[in-house]
């Protein structure tokens, strides 16, 4: 079976059991990823990129799928995207206020999540618990919950003092998980950081929601590739955390970071 497409993401469903449904689509087809683990599957890089917003072919990928004019225009690639705290949306500044009143102006919520060390995150209430699967956490519990993008950016700006920001990605396809860690006994240290005019948002529920990963082998020494260097790319899927697919030499590729890119993927 071969199915060709433009990269998206990974888009992934918690089943009743708490694990992960991955699947991708290419073009016309969703391909149930989890159904693919164990067996040899080959990506091939036709050498095509199109910009995920104007569809326009790019000779290089900014910001995860767009052109160079996009990435300066698109509200999809605005700053506050990656930097909640530099959102202006609430003062009515934007690149697009339609677009930020669907996304920045809408309740977000600031998290702590265990992806192999804890980090404190920033999500809009609608991506829960899709923010968590695809940064591969394990385990995740909210701190607070606001109006708008800017004031969790805020919050999320306090508790980078005392809890990191970034995904350790190494460590989230190892499964590099400190079982020790207690999520909640974390969120109050983090709401007693915060200052008197922001510990009103506090969210009322403190309990953990766990993600399971359809994953056989985890790798032991990872090592990521790309398709610039790797034009074909073939072995046998162990399995996928985050948006990373697994394969049985170690070898790993973040399927997000490929996004735009056109590619046949070949099940044998």
């Amino acid at each position: 079976m071969v199915y060709k497409g433009n990269l998206r993401k990974m888009s992934g469903i918690l089943n009743q059991n708490n694990a992960v449904e991955y699947y991708l689509q290419l073009e016309n087809h969703k391909v149930s990823l989890n159904e693919l683990i164990g067996r040899e599957i080959e990506i091939k890089y036709i050498g095509i990129i199109n910009c995920v917003s104007c569809g326009k072919i790019t000779s290089k990928s900014f910001a995860q799928g767009f052109c160079f004019s996009c990435m300066q225009t698109a509200p999809e690639a605005d700053d506050c995207v990656l930097r909640p705290l530099q959102c202006k949306a609430h003062l009515g500044i934007a690149r697009d206020m339609e677009w930020a009143k669907g996304h920045c102006l809408q309740p977000h919520y600031v998290y702590l999540a265990n992806t192999g060390e804890v980090k404190v995150g920033v999500t809009r209430e609608s991506q829960i618990p899709t923010r968590w699967i695809d940064q591969g956490a394990s385990a995740a519990i909210r701190i607070c919950k606001t109006p708008n993008r800017h004031i969790a950016g805020l919050i999320e700006a306090f508790l980078t003092k005392d809890f990191s920001d970034k995904t350790q990605w190494k460590k989230m396809v190892m499964d590099v998980v400190n079982q020790e860690v207690n999520l909640i006994v974390l969120r109050q240290a983090a709401i007693s950081l915060l200052p008197e005019e922001l510990v009103g948002y506090q969210f009322s529920d403190d309990g953990i929601h766990y993600i399971k990963y359809p994953v056989k082998r985890f790798p032991q020494h990872p090592k990521t590739i790309s398709l610039e260097h790797e034009k074909l790319i073939s072995g046998f899927l162990t399995g996928i955390k985050g948006q990373y697919l697994l394969f049985d030499d170690d070898r790993v590729i973040n399927i997000r970071r490929h996004t735009g890119y056109l590619v046949e993927l070949k099940v044998k």
